[in-house]
């Protein structure tokens, strides 16, 4: 499995983590992702998620003026978003604890080594 399958259920919820904690335009988004580690991410992957997020109602956008340009449209969540975020939390919790029990329980390690029960 590569990476892009393992972001594919966790993407949304981190976008919406992140503008939970301040309004951002996209651009922006997409650098502060990457800087969480979020290496490979482009603007191509972020923009439609966006759309996706505020045509669910999780995020509303605002156009305003920029200093450098055209004006940017900054997203913020909204009360469903907030909710969002906390059901994407909860799940989260739930399948790292399980995936960490099957690791544990069939000799798996973080080197990704496994160790054959005897």
């Amino acid at each position: 499995m590569n990476n892009s399958q393992l972001l594919k259920g966790t993407l949304e919820g981190c976008v919406l983590l992140v503008i939970s904690q301040q309004e951002v335009y996209g651009y922006e988004l997409v650098t502060k992702l990457q800087h969480l580690g979020f290496f490979d991410l482009s603007a191509g992957t972020v923009y439609p998620l966006l759309q996706k997020l505020e045509r669910q109602g999780y995020l509303e956008s605002q156009l305003r003026a920029s200093n450098e340009g055209p004006k940017r449209k900054y997203y913020h969540l909204t009360i469903s978003g907030q909710r969002q975020i906390q059901n994407f939390i909860t799940d989260w919790q739930q399948l790292t604890a399980t995936v960490t029990a099957v690791i544990e329980q069939t000799g798996g390690s973080k080197d990704g080594a496994i160790e054959r029960k005897k």
